[in-house]
């Protein structure tokens, strides 16, 4: 079971490491100040997360804790109006809270996709979550 469960985690690794990094590449082409510098930022951070994914894929110890680590950086979501930070590679279920007037709970999912956010500006609504795929995976790795 540790098996399947370790490969499917590689498996949604390199998926979105992959697509990750083909976006964060065609993202840099049109090389200008601010946003080259975020997109070489999630050009290594995919390529980490890719690198982990073909490592734990191939069943090495090495490439256990590289995608505990990738995990990590996939678990929070902050979008706050002067900073915001969210990395998923493959798929993520968030849970999130708006912190408004009268907060409230959501929760956002996708399978098959990959996003990176890193700005000094945020969204006008502030939320804080975590993605529990990520959490779940992270504990998953942490098997022996």
């Amino acid at each position: 079971m540790r098996t399947i469960l370790f490969r499917l985690i590689g498996v949604l690794e390199i998926a979105g490491g992959f697509y990750g990094v083909a976006a964060m590449l065609r993202r840099l082409l049109p090389f200008g100040a601010h946003d080259s510098l975020v997109a070489l930022l999630g050009l290594a951070l995919y390529g980490f997360v890719l690198a982990a994914g073909i490592q734990l894929v191939a069943g090495s110890e090495h490439g256990v804790r590289l995608s505990r680590w990738a995990q990590l950086l996939q678990l929070p979501l902050i979008a706050l109006p002067v900073f915001s930070y969210g990395l998923h590679c493959g798929a993520f279920v968030n849970v999130f809270a708006t912190l408004q007037a009268a907060p409230r709970l959501g929760l956002d999912w996708h399978f098959g996709s990959q996003g990176f956010v890193l700005a000094v500006a945020g969204p006008s609504v502030s939320r804080l979550g975590i993605n529990l795929l990520a959490l779940l995976s992270w504990l998953v790795l942490r098997l022996r």
